[in-house]
């Protein structure tokens, strides 16, 4: 026992220790992340809203359609290194709009152009004079441009025989028609590729413009490219085609006309509200937990002190989990997470009311440690499943329903009880088992206990 206890001291401390450094300061980059992420409310941001045409798509149900909306979206703005953006899908009187806060983007024009971008890869053939024009072919009796709107949405990365990346791509039933009839016209001359008007360009800065040495058809590659460049692009096809028209309706002549690309409602929040928000929020958390210790102290005594080291422990470790992982924290996140340093209060206080009382019968210090933790442990681990039941209800309703809000809070409360459990049983409990044996202090006035 007396070793597995300096073990869990070791592993206690040395956890401490690398959740400190990882926190402080708090833009400190580790494993990519940097900071901690804030929500729109505390970072500034833009908010838009679209409304959706859906009345010209004829495949799946509406819900099904706004969920493909979602999706695409969250992929796109996701691959451009933006924190995550909260998107959410609303239901009104038959129509569909679609909600979406991008935090740090405080521009509304650069928003929209996220929402909206998608890369457009365009297949270029050389003319007499040399130029790069674009390569074209007719299916249906139409005239159409050989770009990658006809992929699928499975582009790969895999590498060659000889260790070099490939991106791997699959037409669909145009683009497999288009690409035979123009890589049947140029066997053994070049095919380049661009992305807007600019070509893709190897590592050496070379133009990817690969010689077509058989007809495709069905699928094929781009090499040329390195690993980083294949996959950011690889990235960006996969982030899907909109599966319909964003933008807002309007009345015109006593009907209404779809104007596309145009958002039904934009704001930018500023960052200063967000910073001001903080500094209000940070000022209430140190009043709370001030008055904490306080309680904690003059009523438990020694013990008390004990749990404000097993709180402050607590606390940076948490800050340490919402960084890494991340957790995107909102005001509500926040108000979630000082509700859970009461909640590890709580579970404390359980424990040293069952240690007085072991101590008023006679026991000694190290059973009366040993007899309190045991004791109070189906009383900590029962209101703590009541509490993750509330969380998980609160969390899939607050998805559902797109009160984001509520969400918020009930991810923050649920992580900080989680983690409430493991500072009340674990750190707390391997602290007051060295007591007893360092005879620091043995007196049970010294543990709230008049004897």
């Amino acid at each position: 026992m007396a070793k597995r206890n300096i073990y869990l001291l070791v592993f206690i401390l040395v956890l401490f220790g690398f959740c400190l450094w990882s926190v402080v300061p708090l833009d400190r980059n580790v494993f990519g992340r940097k900071g901690l992420s804030l929500g729109l409310d505390l970072a500034g941001g833009s908010y838009l809203v679209y409304q959706a045409d859906i009345s010209q798509n004829e495949s799946g149900s509406e819900a099904q359609i706004m969920e493909g909306v979602k999706g695409v979206i969250e992929r796109r703005i996701n691959a451009l290194g933006i924190s995550e953006p909260v998107v959410s899908v609303q239901q009104q009187e038959g129509s569909y709009s679609i909600a979406i806060q991008i935090a740090g983007v405080n521009e509304t024009e650069k928003a929209k152009e996220m929402i909206g971008r998608t890369a457009l890869l365009e297949f270029r053939e050389q003319d007499a004079g040399g130029n790069w024009t674009v390569a074209t072919g007719t299916v249906n009796g139409e005239n159409l441009t050989l770009t990658s709107k006809y992929f699928k949405v499975n582009t790969s990365i895999t590498v060659d025989q000889y260790g070099k990346p490939l991106l791997v791509f699959e037409w669909d039933a145009t683009g497999a028609q288009l690409s035979k009839q123009i890589t049947t016209r140029l066997l053994g001359k070049q095919l380049a590729i661009y992305l807007g008007d600019e070509p893709l360009r190897g590592e050496d800065g070379h133009i990817i413009a690969p010689v077509v040495q058989a007809v495709i058809e069905d699928k094929g590659q781009i090499e040329g490219l390195s690993l980083a460049d294949a996959d950011e692009l690889s990235l960006l096809l996969n982030a899907g085609r909109m599966p319909v028209s964003l933008g807002r309706w309007v009345e015109q002549g006593g009907s209404k006309v779809f104007e596309a690309d145009v958002p039904l409602y934009e704001k930018t929040v500023d960052a200063t509200l967000g910073a001001d928000s903080i500094k209000k929020s940070i000022f209430a958390a140190e009043i709370g937990i001030a008055v904490l210790v306080l309680f904690m102290l003059l009523y438990y005594r020694f013990p008390g002190f004990i749990a404000c080291l097993a709180l402050g422990i607590y606390g940076v470790v948490i800050l340490a989990i919402f960084k890494l992982i991340p957790i995107t924290l909102t005001l509500p996140g926040i108000a979630g997470f000082i509700v859970s340093f009461g909640m590890a209060v709580d579970a404390n206080v359980l424990i040293f009311e069952r240690m007085k009382e072991e101590l008023r019968g006679g026991r000694s210090l190290g059973a009366a440690v040993e007899a309190g933790f045991n004791r109070a442990w189906t009383a900590i681990r029962d209101s703590n499943i009541t509490t993750f039941i509330a969380c998980i209800v609160l969390i899939w309703l607050g998805g559902s329903l797109g009160a984001l809000m509520v969400r918020g809070f009930a991810i923050t409360l649920f992580i900080g009880v989680a983690m409430s459990m493991f500072s009340a049983i674990t750190i707390t409990r391997t602290f007051l088992r060295f007591i007893p044996k360092s005879r620091l202090t043995t007196s049970p006035t010294a543990y709230g206990v008049k004897l």
